[in-house]
């Protein structure tokens, strides 16, 4: 049970500091309306991520931050992306893309780790639904 906890907290707080890069990362392109929800999702990743790091600590485990490689692809691409066509609509595209990413791969942990703890697996739940709620909000700018 405790190794299925450990893994699902890690995913899921992987999951939230890629998200808050990525966030952070397109924020310069955007106008207003469309910055003032990403500051928001940008706040509940956050948010999740620190009770997830409070969760790891009652195990006595830490979170690295995500694999250099993989946050380097993910920039590199969604930099090319924002060169050709930086505005709301393709933000939004990026923004669902990542959201489509988080959710299926924080499902199938929640799948493959039903021994995990009662709270990782809440707070996957909520990750999901989170990511779900983004994904949301991004349609009205596509």
């Amino acid at each position: 049970m405790e190794d299925q906890t450990i893994k699902l907290l890690k995913e899921c707080s992987s999951g939230c500091k890629m998200a808050v890069k990525s966030i952070r990362q397109v924020k310069e392109y955007a106008d207003e309306k469309l910055e003032r929800i990403l500051d928001a999702y940008d706040k509940k990743h956050r948010d999740l991520d620190g009770e997830t790091d409070q969760l790891l600590d009652e195990y006595g485990k830490t979170m690295e931050e995500p694999s250099i490689m993989a946050t380097a692809f993910a920039w590199m691409e969604t930099e090319m992306k924002l060169l050709v066509h930086g505005d709301d609509h393709q933000i939004a595209k990026l923004m669902m893309d990542g959201c489509n990413m988080g959710i299926q791969k924080i499902s199938e942990y929640i799948n493959k780790f039903t021994n995990a703890s009662q709270k990782s697996m809440e707070l996957a739940q909520k990750l999901v639904k989170v990511e779900e709620d983004f994904m949301e909000e991004m349609k009205a700018f596509v």
